[in-house]
This record gives C-alpha cells, sequence and structure tokens, in this order.
C-alpha cells in the first residue's frame, strides 16, 4: 500500500471517472477541491483526506482510505474510499430528475408524432390548388 497517489489516478482508479482524462481535466477546470482548494491533477494526496467532486447537479464527497493508482474492482471500492456526501445533495439529485420534463416549455425541442401529422396535414398538395392531374397535363405539353 502507498502512502500517497495522485489524484487524477486515485479518482480514476477508485472508479469515480471513467477515464484518467476525464478526472485530470476535471482537476483542471476546478470541480475536484480537497479542504476547500482547487487542486491539479498532479497533487498528491494522503490516507484520511477528504476529496469533493463537483458532478452537477451535486458535489460528491469522498474520504480517502487507500492510496491506490491502479484501478480495482467494484467489490474492492469499500478498501479505498468511504462516500461521506451530504443526503442534502442526493435529495437535490433526485428533485432535477423528477423535474427535468417539467421545466421544458411546451412546444420546445423535437416534435412529437402528433405534431408531425398535424404538420402533413396542413402541408397537403390539395391545399395548394395542385392535383396529380395537373401534373399529367403538364407532362403531355412537352
Amino acid at each position: 500500500m502507498a502512502e500517497t497517489a495522485r489524484i487524477d489516478k486515485w479518482l480514476w482508479a477508485a472508479r469515480i471517472f471513467k477515464t484518467r482524462s476525464i478526472a485530470a481535466d476535471a482537476c483542471k477546470n476546478g470541480r475536484v477541491t480537497i479542504n476547500g482548494i482547487n487542486v491539479k491533477p498532479s497533487h498528491t494526496i494522503k490516507r484520511g483526506e477528504v476529496v469533493c467532486v463537483k458532478k452537477p447537479p451535486i458535489t460528491y464527497s469522498f474520504k480517502v482510505i487507500d492510496c491506490i493508482e491502479q484501478r480495482v474492482g467494484a467489490k474492492m471500492l469499500p478498501a479505498v474510499l468511504e462516500n461521506v456526501t451530504d443526503p442534502r445533495q442526493y435529495e437535490l439529485l433526485e428533485m432535477s430528475r423528477i423535474s427535468g420534463f417539467i421545466d421544458r416549455a411546451r412546444g420546445t425541442g423535437r416534435p412529437t408524432k402528433k405534431d408531425r401529422r398535424a404538420l402533413d396535414d396542413f402541408i397537403e398538395p390539395a391545399l395548394f390548388g395542385f392535383d396529380d392531374s395537373d401534373n399529367e397535363s403538364f407532362e403531355n405539353d412537352d
């Protein structure tokens, strides 16, 4: 067991981010903090530190139990980190899931099947005075 580890490698090894480059980008963009201070990807962490990761809409908090730089299986995670995220953050996540479609204004976004059918009915050739027999007369004039 190592005494220290790079924060970007630890975030990837602890399965908080899917790839190490995503973890490094999160550090560079100020979404990873330790004790309220933004850290660079090369920052070293020690056991007992609390790492806060902002993944909108919530901020996760993890206590470092073991400093690892090699990815471990999901069953081994309790030996690597302890989730100390505030329960209010999870309530905020649930609220954003519930209200996801309520905030969208009617008529914005992709048209529904009903809307498409209404458009098709509106743009019928008969509405513009065109008929299939008119097209045939144009072809026969040549």
